[in-house]
């Protein structure tokens, strides 16, 4: 497989993952009233690291690379990924969905772009930088457009943690690509995660994920928001560059939007129109940028 073909194959399995996150608003529009959003980010976890581990063990050269993982690193992303479901999950409950999600999804390409400046010493081409730019732009008036008041400022800053730690998961997850396979990275990160959000179920109420069909739709989360979500996002670090990755995440609103249209009957309004359209034009002069292998 040639290596533009690589990368577009890549490109795909992110774009994939994004639009399986997209679903994760809807599913839990569905769930019990009476849900604690950390407990949907730990079960969340739990769900989609036994799936991956089902993964792993199905290939042979991934159930033998465990051992191939850097610690340190493996210990950095897992809780990373810990941090940013309960962080983000907690910011939408006092931020509000649009705000919360806008700050999370907003910040994480800016935090990749600091450390690339600051750490790497590497700048993004100016063509890149601008499509990262109105691609935030247009996720923000999806995400914002009509959204309601009543946001705290810690709510704000629970969604810039969270960002920070999507985007320290992305980098780290991007350098550990280079020693296994995916599929072990994956199952061995989101282990270690749902571990590390065990105590949540001693201290927060629980028993509503039994009730009715929450049980179907926490495993739809888990399993395909989560399992298959990382499993194609992580797949894709290993072909394309953090910056790259987390800015094509920001189609996770537009799926959101198109279910939120045909799901709820939500209407399409100029502004979110221009979101949509802005979001797109960003994505492609991303990925058609002719620097972006090499950031």
């Amino acid at each position: 497989m040639t290596s533009r073909s690589t990368t577009f194959t890549a490109t795909l399995a992110v774009l994939a993952a994004a639009m399986l996150w997209g679903t994760t608003g809807t599913l839990q529009s569905i769930l019990p009233e009476a849900r604690e959003p950390l407990v949907v980010g730990a079960l969340r976890l739990w769900i989609g690291a036994t799936s991956l581990i089902l993964l792993a063990s199905l290939q042979p050269a991934a159930h033998a690379a465990f051992g191939q993982i850097p610690k340190a690193p493996l210990l950095l992303a897992s809780a990373a990924i810990a941090a940013y479901n309960l962080l983000f999950f907690a910011a939408v409950a006092r931020a509000g969905v649009g705000l919360g999600t806008a700050v999370t999804i907003g910040s994480a390409p800016l935090w990749v772009a600091a450390y690339d400046i600051a750490v790497l010493r590497c700048r993004p081409s100016p063509r890149k930088a601008f499509g990262q730019a109105i691609a935030i732009a247009g996720a923000a008036l999806l995400v914002l457009s009509g959204s309601s008041s009543g946001v705290t400022p810690f709510g704000l800053l629970l969604a810039a943690a969270a960002g920070l730690s999507y985007a320290t998961y992305s980098l780290t997850s991007s350098r550990m690509a280079q020693h296994a396979p995916p599929a072990a990275i994956a199952a061995g990160t989101f282990t270690l995660a749902a571990l590390f959000t065990t105590p949540v179920f001693l201290l927060v109420p629980w028993q509503w994920a039994f009730a009715g069909t929450a049980p179907l739709t926490l495993l739809a989360l888990g399993l395909g928001s989560t399992g298959l979500a990382y499993a194609l996002y992580t797949w894709g670090l290993k072909a394309l560059p953090a910056s790259t990755a987390v800015t094509l995440a920001l189609a996770e609103p537009l799926t959101a939007w198109v279910l939120a249209l045909i799901v709820v009957g939500e209407t399409a309004t100029p502004l979110k129109l221009a979101g949509a359209a802005l979001l797109l034009a960003g994505l492609y002069i991303v990925t058609s940028d002719k620097r972006a292998e090499g950031l």
